[in-house]
């Protein structure tokens, strides 16, 4: 078998580097996601998107041009467009240039913004800014886009953090006062349905109707209660049920099937997150 030489290996690399990576679901088709890790040949002409879309600049410079603004960003900055804002985003000089981008669409985006107390009159509420250097949106636009092109998260977390984020964009960007109500009988039946039920593959649309609150209130919600997520109350409680499993000596392959986990590595992973032990050690 011929070795392929090390100046042939680095032109496939800096090809792959150079080459956008897309991130779609069909369990989720209102957002898309995009990304690229050397943007120093990409040029775009002047467009617009029907989304509203948002990204962060992880290296390099470019020169950004939305509306009648124009700014130079480098790293850190987070860019926002409007539906049919026409703009354009390029690299400065031989910089390597690279970034990551999320369309959402706009219907999904806003039923968001009704239920948060943001459009009374179910219109669309444009975003006024087009760039922010906000470092908390940047590090949560980079920790959504990990969780959304992670093979192994489920959807229910992958839905979860979306709308997570883009509240914390609503509320950063276009402030206004959050509905508050008790909701202490309907987060507890909440808990109680995601414990009975901890192993299924659950849909946030399904915990939320059993709550009878919007996705964004729940999470609000739950998470203040709680102290968590309801999909992070969920694994919290498979990792409960598969102790009790292990202590009864089952194999640990079968418990992590059995309990909802893609394999057994998976459980391995999330056992020792949340125990701080493997399910052999506490097994044995």
């Amino acid at each position: 078998m011929n070795e392929m030489s090390g100046a042939a290996t680095a032109a496939i690399h800096t090809k792959s580097a150079r080459a956008p990576k897309f991130w779609r679901s069909d369990a989720l088709p209102f957002i898309e996601a995009r990304s690229i890790d050397d943007g120093r040949e990409v040029c775009y002409a002047k467009h617009s998107h029907e989304t509203f879309s948002i990204g962060a600049v992880t290296g390099g410079r470019s020169v950004y041009v939305n509306r009648r603004a124009r700014e130079w960003i480098g790293a850190g900055a987070v860019v926002m467009m409007n539906p049919d804002d026409v703009h354009a985003c390029n690299p400065v000089a031989d910089e390597r240039w690279s970034y990551r981008m999320l369309h959402v669409d706009v219907a999904w985006l806003n039923r968001l913004q009704h239920e948060l107390g943001f459009s009374e009159n179910h219109a669309f509420r444009a975003f006024s800014q087009t760039m922010t250097t906000d470092a908390a949106l940047f590090d949560g636009l980079n920790r959504l886009y990990g969780i959304l092109v992670d093979g192994t998260a489920e959807t229910m977390r992958k839905e979860s953090a979306t709308v997570t984020f883009f509240s914390e964009v609503q509320q950063k960007l276009n402030p206004a006062p959050l509905p508050d109500h008790d909701t202490s009988l309907q987060l507890s039946r909440t808990a109680e349905f995601i414990a009975a039920n901890c192993t299924r593959s659950l849909k946030l649309e399904d915990v939320c109707k059993v709550a009878e609150l919007s996705a964004s209130h729940l999470i609000r919600a739950f998470k203040q209660r709680y102290g968590m997520t309801p999909h992070a109350y969920q694994i919290n409680r498979r990792i409960q049920y598969s102790r009790a499993q292990l202590r009864r000596g089952r194999l640990i392959a079968e418990v992590a099937l059995d309990a909802g986990f893609a394999d057994q590595a998976h459980l391995q992973r999330t056992f020792k997150r949340l125990v701080a032990a493997t399910p052999g050690q506490y097994r044995s």
